[in-house]
C-alpha cells in the first residue's frame, strides 16, 4: 500500500550526484489517480489546467483536473492510445494502437488521421510522439501493439521498426529503421539533438542523433546504456538539458523515474511503488512533473522547468 512521505522533503526523491541537489524542493510525490491497466502517455493541457493520460489495456483516456482532482475518462474507446503530446497549435496529437495510426484532435473535437501508412503499407502500432517546432511530427513505430490483444489487435508486421517524421506538407518520411524496438523519443531544448528509447536493446539504451537542418538525423550513437534491469521507455527534457526518464521493471529500487544530466550520467532517482513508463512536464510554470506508473498516476514539484511544447 502506498502512502505518501509524511516529511519534506520527499525521500523517494534521491541524489546520485550532488548537481541534482538543486533539482529538488520541500514537497511530496502526490498519488493523484490510481486504478488504471496500464498508464502511458501523460500531456499537459495548461489552458483547461488539466493532465490526459492513456490506460492503454483498458482502451481509454483518462483526465485529472489541477483545480478540483477530479479524475474521469476522456475518451472511451481511445483505440488502444499510447503516446500522446501537444503540437504547436495546442492540439492533442495521440499514437493509437488499435487503428495503427497517429491522430489530432482538432478543436471541435472532430479526429483527424495525420499518418497510419507508408508506401502503401500499414503503420505497425505508433508508440511515442514528438512535434518540432517547424510543426513536423516525429513518431517512433514498433510492433509491441500488434504483438497480441491486450494493447491492441494481433496482427503480422507490414513495415520495419522505424522512425518517421511527417512534415507539415504531409509527406511521412523515415528517419532510423536499424533501432531495435524504437519507443520513447525527445529533443534536446534547442532541437539539434533528438534521443530515442532503443527497448529492445541487450542491454537497452538511448541512443542520440544529430539533427540535420531539422528534416534528416546523422550520426547515431548511444547516449545512456540502462545496465542490468534498466528499462527507459518514456522520457521529456528540461530547459537545461537533463532527461526525466521512466525506469523500472521487476526490482523494486529500479522502479520511478532515472534522471541524467545532458552529459548521460545519473544524477537522480525518483522511486515509485510502480514501474513508471512516461512523464510529463505541466503546471503553471512546467515545473510538476507528472508520472504514468503501471496502475496509477503520481506527481512531484521539481525546481526546474519542462522544455516547452515537451
Amino acid at each position: 500500500m502506498w502512502e505518501p512521505q509524511s516529511r519534506y522533503p520527499d525521500a523517494n526523491m534521491v541524489s546520485l550526484d550532488k548537481s541534482f541537489d538543486r533539482y529538488r524542493v520541500l514537497g511530496g510525490i502526490d498519488r493523484l489517480a490510481t486504478g488504471c491497466r496500464w498508464s502511458e502517455g501523460p500531456v499537459w493541457f495548461g489552458c483547461g489546467r488539466y493532465l490526459l493520460w492513456s490506460d492503454i489495456p483498458n482502451d481509454r483516456m483518462m483526465k485529472w483536473e489541477e483545480e478540483t482532482g477530479a479524475v474521469s475518462v476522456f475518451r472511451k474507446s481511445s483505440n488502444n492510445a499510447n503516446g500522446n503530446t501537444r503540437d504547436r497549435q495546442g492540439r492533442l496529437v495521440t499514437c493509437e494502437h488499435g487503428t495503427r495510426r497517429v491522430t489530432r484532435t482538432e478543436p471541435d473535437g472532430s479526429i483527424t488521421i495525420l499518418a497510419d501508412s507508408y508506401n502503401g503499407k500499414r503503420l505497425n502500432s505508433p508508440n511515442d510522439v514528438v512535434v518540432a517546432r517547424d510543426g513536423a511530427v516525429w513518431f517512433t513505430d514498433p510492433p509491441f501493439g500488434i504483438l497480441g490483444y491486450y494493447e491492441g489487435e494481433k496482427a503480422e508486421p507490414e513495415l520495419p521498426q522505424c522512425v518517421y517524421r511527417l512534415d507539415p506538407n504531409g509527406t511521412l518520411s523515415v528517419m532510423a529503421d536499424d533501432i531495435p524496438g524504437p519507443n520513447g523519443l525527445a529533443f534536446s531544448p534547442d532541437e539539434s539533438l533528438l534521443y530515442i528509447v532503443a527497448s529492445r536493446a541487450s542491454p537497452r539504451e538511448i541512443l542520440v542523433y544529430d539533427v540535420i537542418d531539422g528534416h534528416r538525423i546523422a550520426n547515431g550513437r548511444p547516449f545512456i546504456n540502462a545496465g542490468p534491469g534498466g528499462t527507459p521507455d518514456g522520457f521529456r527534457v528540461d530547459i537545461e538539458g537533463n532527461l526525466w526518464c521512466g525506469w523500472g521493471m521487476g526490482t523494486p529500487e529500479l522502479d520511478g523515474v532515472r534522471v541524467f544530466n545532458p552529459s548521460g550520467t545519473p544524477i537522480g532517482h525518483i522511486h515509485l511503488p510502480e514501474r513508471c513508463a512516461n512523464v510529463a512536464f505541466g503546471g503553471r510554470h512546467r515545473n510538476r512533473l507528472f508520472m504514468a506508473a503501471s496502475r496509477s498516476l503520481y506527481a512531484l514539484y521539481v525546481n526546474t522547468q519542462g522544455v516547452a511544447g515537451g
